[in-house]
């Protein structure tokens, strides 16, 4: 039964890395559009930021609910 908080655990680094990912490449995307003057690519920056943001708040809140249904 040790396997489910660990798996849990690492289940969380993962979707945290991920939602990181995610709202950097945003953010590169984002200030892209700036730069070029580009309304297209500040729309995908920003979307890609939020949902990267979203992604680490899954990550952080709910994925450790799993612990209590394991254990």
């Amino acid at each position: 039964m040790q396997f489910f908080p660990q798996a849990i655990e690492v289940l969380k680094t993962l979707v945290i890395a991920i939602g990181a990912g995610l709202g950097v490449w945003g953010a590169i995307n984002l200030l892209e559009g700036y730069g070029s003057d580009n309304p297209g690519a500040r729309s995908q920056g920003i979307k890609q930021l939020m949902s990267g943001g979203g992604v680490i708040l899954i990550g952080t809140t709910l994925i450790p609910l799993l612990k209590n249904l394991f254990s």
